[in-house]
């Protein structure tokens, strides 16, 4: 079976649980670092699926992987091979689709309710659930593009999650370990300290009952990847 490609766009932001799961369904996977500057790959057909996590940078700047990333991703729905976004990639899949990229109106940081939409499309992808507490750490927010379905939204940002065929976007960070909680907390302690509002949690809050959240998480995660790989072209 050809790999799953999952792109990393920063040292800290890997495919954590994501990975996890792939091994555990012995689904192989290929780590495509933009941060250390390897270059995006031209065929999708390379893969299985494509997989883009987050990073802290927008998808507006001006970065010399950006363009060739959103071709990518366009060439690959085109032909039917599986797209997944967690966070930036949720917005990188929704502007190479036709959506916008914009300032949310305040940053969400730690975990936050997020709330699944009554709509057949959510029932597909979440089961039976009508919300779950995720782990959020953004500034910027997506339209959902054209043709897509909105599937879930939260207090602080409307757009969520959208699905598009066998193609998902999240806004929210499905894809947390333990570790990684911890070390965002610890590496972003200036941006939570230069936000103090009600959609900013501090480092201290957002491991309180670290281990149960996360756990509970995975269950939801589980079930997203889960539906993702019926689609994976081998």
């Amino acid at each position: 079976m050809k790999p799953v490609a999952i792109f990393r766009h920063a040292r800290t932001e890997g495919p954590g649980h994501f990975a996890t799961f792939l091994d555990a369904h012995r689904i192989p996977w290929q780590i495509i670092a933009t941060d250390a500057s390897e270059a995006m790959p031209a065929d999708p057909a390379a893969f299985c699926g494509l997989a883009f996590m987050g990073g802290p940078m927008s998808v507006n700047d001006p970065l010399p992987w950006i363009a060739s990333a959103l071709e990518l991703i366009r060439r690959a729905v085109d032909t039917d091979i599986p797209v997944i976004g967690h966070c930036l990639g949720g917005q990188l899949i929704s502007r190479a689709l036709g959506g916008v990229v914009s300032r949310n109106p305040v940053k969400e940081i730690g975990w936050g309710e997020v709330s699944i939409e009554p709509v057949p499309a959510a029932a597909h992808w979440f089961g039976n659930r009508s919300s779950f507490l995720s782990f959020h750490w953004h500034g910027d927010t997506f339209t959902i593009p054209p043709g897509a379905t909105r599937l879930a939204s939260s207090q602080w940002c409307p757009n969520q999650v959208y699905a598009l065929g066998p193609h998902l976007g999240m806004q929210c960070h499905v894809e947390m370990t333990e570790q990684m909680v911890r070390v965002w907390a610890r590496g972003g302690w200036r941006e939570i300290a230069d936000n103090p509002v009600p959609s900013v949690m501090s480092g201290q809050e957002m491991q309180v009952d670290l281990e149960a959240r996360v756990a509970a998480l995975h269950e939801v995660a589980d079930g997203l990847y889960a539906r993702w790989i019926t689609g994976l072209k081998p």
